[in-house]
Order: structure tokens, then sequence, then C-alpha cells
């Protein structure tokens, strides 16, 4: 039965003294159910690591609230990324093998970076996480079994799986697990290294792929520790040594202040504690990836060699058809230094072999990568660097190529409708970046093809409506209707205004939105409330971002991948353990980035351009921390009716600002209509 309760505030204070952002967070929100696939693991800011219990049976990333029993404790997973899941290595179950262990309800605590919680066999789990080691402490009760089953070839997806271990003391294994990415296209690879903090004997299966530890049984505590590395198992043991001087309270305290920093980048104010809690929780799972993929300054690329990375971090784990409209756009805005190594390791991603979906020979748990072009040119025009972007461009031509060719499992395809509407997308930032990189003809021929391609099929596909645009499922495309993909290139808005005319546009998209026919549980219309500022109506975008985020009676009629059987009716996102629509995939913190965009007021609609479109913010105050300085917006109007925007005093001429002004600013003031 799903539960419909909200989380009482004291869940996310649990572990926190201090009066930071952090005891916003809810890590239970979305754990119920098929409504987000989140999970409450412990895990540092982009972290490899993320250490939580994986149900029995488990959703998509293995933690499912209302399924008690437990298969046991693993050390990694990905966020809200749906298929069948991925992750789920080396498993701990603190009983012996084929003993049911529940976790007892109302015993778990989990704050950034910590989580703990009672099990009914009376032993009690602490966890918390570095970069690159889960910390595990178990303390067991007086009487009964002090034994750890350890299974070395667990994985929530295991159709691929292959493992070996090797016992190397009464304290330690080491080895190496092959697990399927998500959605099961491709293989990671990850070393551990595992350590007790007391001795063990150890039974050990002979097939190699499972353990059981038993300790003295006068033992009440230990403490498991294991290293990830992409690199070797003595990598993967340097991670361990690297944290071997220090208590679990030491590193559950360094997990706090890296969630700290993050969550700090922004301080909000005015709303409800509701609201509050939606934005900081959204922040939160904004950075649980990508993963720090850099062991002693050297990563491993998808070509299987290693390489150093001594002045930057490789990062790794992306789902890039979901996190690069809204996810990596926050990060650019908020905070340019991760931004720089995100796409410094895009850029290395080209180089050292890339697809589509995920290669046979991944450094770590991933999903799909197409679309990275578009991350690419939108960190660059809004002035991250650190990263040279005419040494992918080679294998971004050679990517448009390969699409051509029948069957091609890589490139831009131009198949089904949505697939043209992104290839379209694609072509149009090649063309952009061949532009800044100073290759005049790849600018041109890319920009002609786009547009061209643009006007084909847009014409022949999306501008006349039919009645079959509300179709779903069997309608030729991946996932979404011809309605929501109409609008599915917002850069070409001028081109839709000359065929159409911008009232009739204006009108068709009031007609979605009156209709329910917007799906907020997927993305391939995420951009489309905020598209009535390029038709000429910001106030109509005004009243309606302030309806999806606040609106008790909001209709709903498809769900992530169909129509749902009966219309979901409610806010998509909301501080409980069902917290997102149903069938929602939280999307690897794309539909957080979402959110937080809507709750402060802008949006950029256009993907690869410097604009964010204006709105009313929910909040009456926000304040962005950005590097060098604050830029404080503030709502001097009432929600959803903005009469114009001010920044340091000078009035914007309509709803619209670009980065460098936005960044720039010291104060941004939404002021009543008059």
């Amino acid at each position: 039965m799903k539960r419909i309760i909200t989380f009482l505030t004291s869940i996310c204070v649990a572990a926190a003294a201090s009066a930071d952002n952090s005891r916003y967070v809810n890590l239970f929100m979305g754990t119920a159910g098929d409504h987000g696939q989140v999970t409450p693991g412990a895990q540092m800011p982009m972290g490899l690591t993320s250490v939580c219990p994986d149900s029995r049976p488990g959703q998509h990333a293995g933690y499912d609230y209302e399924v008690p029993e437990i298969s046991g404790i693993s050390v990694n997973r990905m966020s809200g990324t749906g298929g069948a899941g991925g992750g789920g290595n080396v498993r701990i179950l603190p009983a012996t093998p084929g003993t049911k262990v529940c976790i007892v309800k109302g015993t778990e605590k989990a704050v950034p970076g910590y989580y703990e919680t009672a099990l009914d066999n009376g032993v009690k789990v602490f966890l918390t996480a570095s970069k690159h080691c889960a910390i595990e402490r178990y303390v067991f009760p007086k009487d009964g079994d002090k034994v750890l089953f350890v299974d070395f070839d667990s994985a929530i997806d295991h159709r691929r799986n292959e493992c070996s271990s090797k016992q190397l003391s009464d304290r330690t294994f080491e080895g190496w697990v092959k697990s399927s990415t998500v959605c099961n296209f491709g293989v990671y690879k990850n070393y551990w290294r595992l350590w007790t903090s007391v001795p063990f004997s150890a039974e050990v299966a002979e097939d190699g792929k499972t353990a059981v530890l038993r300790f003295d049984p006068s033992v009440r505590e230990v403490e498991v520790r294991v290293g990830l590395s992409s690199i070797d198992e003595d990598s993967a043991g340097a991670e361990l040594s690297a944290i071997a001087g220090k208590s679990f309270s030491t590193l559950r305290k360094e997990a706090a202040k890296a969630w700290s920093r993050v969550l700090g980048l922004v301080d909000v104010k005015g709303s409800t504690l509701e609201q509050r809690k939606l934005f900081y929780t959204s922040l939160y799972r904004v950075y649980l990836s990508p993963f720090d993929a850099t062991f002693s300054g050297m990563y491993r690329g998808t070509d299987g060699l290693v390489r150093t990375a001594s002045d930057w971090t490789f990062m790794s784990g992306w789902s890039m058809w979901d996190t690069y409209r809204a996810k990596f756009p926050i990060i650019t805005l908020l905070d340019p230094d991760a931004a720089s190594d995100i796409c410094r390791s895009l850029v290395s991603l080209y180089k050292t072999g890339k697809l589509n979906w995920a290669t046979m020979n991944e450094p770590t748990l991933t999903v799909r990568t197409e679309h990275s072009q578009i991350t690419l040119l939108d960190a660059w025009v809004k002035g991250v660097r650190g990263f040279d972007m005419a040494e992918a461009f080679p294998a971004m031509e050679a990517e448009a190529d390969e699409g051509h060719k029948p069957g091609a499992r890589n490139g831009l395809t131009r198949n089904a409708p949505d697939q043209k509407m992104e290839t379209i997308y694609d072509l149009w930032a090649m063309g952009q970046i061949a532009g800044i990189i100073g290759n005049k003809e790849a600018a041109k021929r890319y920009g002609e093809e786009a547009e061209t391609f643009f006007e084909q099929v847009w014409k022949k596909e999306f501008m006349t409506i039919t009645p079959d645009f509300v179709r779903m499922r069997g309608n030729g495309m991946y996932q979404g209707t011809r309605w929501q993909y109409r609008w599915a290139m917002p850069v070409f808005a001028d081109k839709m205004k000359e065929w159409v005319g911008e009232e009739e546009l204006a009108s068709q998209l009031s007609e979605f939105f009156d209709r329910h026919l917007f799906n907020q549980g997927n993305e391939p219309d995420i951009q489309t409330p905020f598209m009535f500022n390029l038709f000429g109506h910001p106030e109509r975008t005004d009243s309606l971002v302030h309806a999806l985020l606040t609106d008790e009676k909001m209709i709903h009629l498809y769900g992530g991948n169909a129509e749902y059987p009966e219309p979901f009716v409610g806010r998509a996102f909301r501080d409980r353990l069902d917290g997102y629509a149903p069938e929602m995939d939280e999307d690897d913190g794309t539909m957080s980035g979402w959110y937080m965009f809507c709750q402060m007021g802008l949006y950029p609609v256009c993907l690869g351009t410097d604009r964010y479109e204006l709105f009313t913010p929910l909040f009456k105050k926000i304040v962005l921390h950005l590097k060098d300085h604050d830029v404080t917006i503030v709502r001097k109007c009432d929600p959803a009716s903005a009469g114009g925007v001010e920044v340091d005093g000078r009035r914007l001429p309509g709803f619209s600002i670009s980065h460098k002004e936005l960044t720039g600013a010291k104060k941004i003031v939404y002021v009543q209509q008059k």
C-alpha cells in the first residue's frame, strides 16, 4: 500500500547540529515505489561510492522504502535513471547466507553523507562515505552469530556480471567486478579492496563469488571499508590508505562538510518549509553525479588506457539524454569550476572512444552520452573555460557521419521524428562550436544542415496538428508525443513564428497546457512552460510555472513512458515518500535541476545560448553565492505577477537576461505590475 505521509523535518536534522542548508534535505523523498527511483544512500558530492541497503526485490537504484527486506548493503548505484538500474556491487549482509533480514522501519535516519538503521536481527548499521570508499559500521547484539556474508558478484542488474576475489589477510580481500551499465548497453569494471577493523575467519565459496566472514563471539562492532578504483586493486587499496587514520566520526563529518559547501551555493528565504526542502533536496540530487573517477591523478578512458589528470578531476557516469537539459546548466550557473571539470571530462570521452550509449569498457557506472556537444557549447557561451572544444570536434564530426549509416549504433540518428528533432539540436550545436573554434566551413555546413533539416522535419511532422498528436505509445517515437516534441527546438522559435505566426503559436501552446498535454514525468518537453516568453506572452509563463509548483489540482495525463490509466492529479514534486509523480524518473538530477530553476524564476530555454527566460521566483529572496561575489534576487511582487525586472536599478526591456548580466549583477528585483 502506498504511503502518503510526509516525513518529519527531524529526519533531516538528526545528525546536523549546525544550521546549514543540509537540514532541509529529505533523502527519503521519492524512495517509495516507482516515484523517482532515488535512494537515501551515504555519498559525497559526486562521489564514486553510494553505500545503501538494497531492497529485496529492489527498485532501479536498489532501494525501495516500501520493501523492508534487504539483500544487503552495497557500495554503488546511480540515482533515478530507470531501466533495470545499475550498481549494487560488493554487497554485505550482516547475517548467515539465506537469512531473511529486514529494516526496522521507523529507525532509519539519513542526512547528506550519512545513513543509519536497525535490522530485525538486532544488528545496527551506520554508513558514510569518502569520494572513493564506502565506510560501513555494524554493531551486533551481544548474543548470536557475528558474521558478514559478502557477495563479490552482486549487482542490481546481473546480466553481464563477472567477478574475481582474493583473500590477502585475515582482515583484507581484494578483487574486481564487471557489471552492466544502466539499460545494459555496456559494461563497467571497478577494482576494489575490502578491509575490516577486526580479524575474521573466512569461508570462501569454491567459485570465489561469495565469502562468509566470521568474527570472534566477543566482538560487538565491526567496521568495513571498501575502496573502489577503475585503475587496479592497488589503486583501490591506496584509497583505503588515504583514510586509514580517520575515524568513522571524522569521515562522517568530512562528508557533512562537503555537502554543506554544495548546499551553501544558494540561500533562499520566503515561501514554505516544504518548498525550501524541495529546493535543497533537488540541489543535493543534482550533485550525486557525474562521479569523481580520478585516482591519485590517474583515470582510465573508454579505450582502456590509463591517463593523467594532474591539475583537474576526471568525471564519469553520464546520463546526457536527460542531464544536458537542466542538471548541467544549473551546475554551470552555480559552480563553474565543477562545470569545467565536467566539460574537460566530456572532451576526454570524445577522444578516448565515445558511443551514444555506454561502451563495453566504461571506468564506472554510466548510461548514455548523446547531446554532450550541447553541454559543452552551453558551458562555453556562459564563460566556463579550462577545456578545448577543438580537441573534441573531430570525434563529433565522426559521430555525425556515423549516424547516416543504416543500423548505426552511434552517431546522430535520423529515423523517428523524435530522433530527428534531437539530431537537429546536435547539428546546430556543432555549427556553433565550429564557429567558436574558427572552422568557418564546418560552421556554415552544420548551421545550414540544421536549419534545412529542421524546416523539413517540422513542417512535415509537427506543424499541422492532428488528433494523433496526443498519442505516446505506438506513435513511432521512443518517449513523448508529437505535441510534446513539437516544441523541441526553441532555438528555431523565429522560424516557427515565420511559418505559423507568433500569436497562433502562443495560442497553440496555450491549448497544449489547457488540455494537460504537457508531460512533467519525462524530459522532452520540460522547456515548454517557459516558451511563452519566446512568443510574446511572459505573463503566461509566470502564471503557469507558479501553478506547476503549487497547484494541488494540476492534472497529469502522461507518465514516464505512457499515458496513465487514470490521470494523476496533484503536484509532481512533493516532500513525501512518494515524492515525484508516479513512474517519473528523477533522471540523475535532471528533474531536480528543472525544479530549482522554476523556484528561482529563471530558465535556460535555448541551451547553447547565453540567455535565461525570467518569471516570478517562488522565494522572496535568493542569494547566489558565486565564485567572486553574491547575486541577490528579490521578489517585491505577488507570486506570478511580476510587472518587470530591475538589475542593479536598471529596468530590463523584457523578461530575458544574459548569463553575463545575471552573474555580474549585485541585485535583481522582480517588481509589481503597475
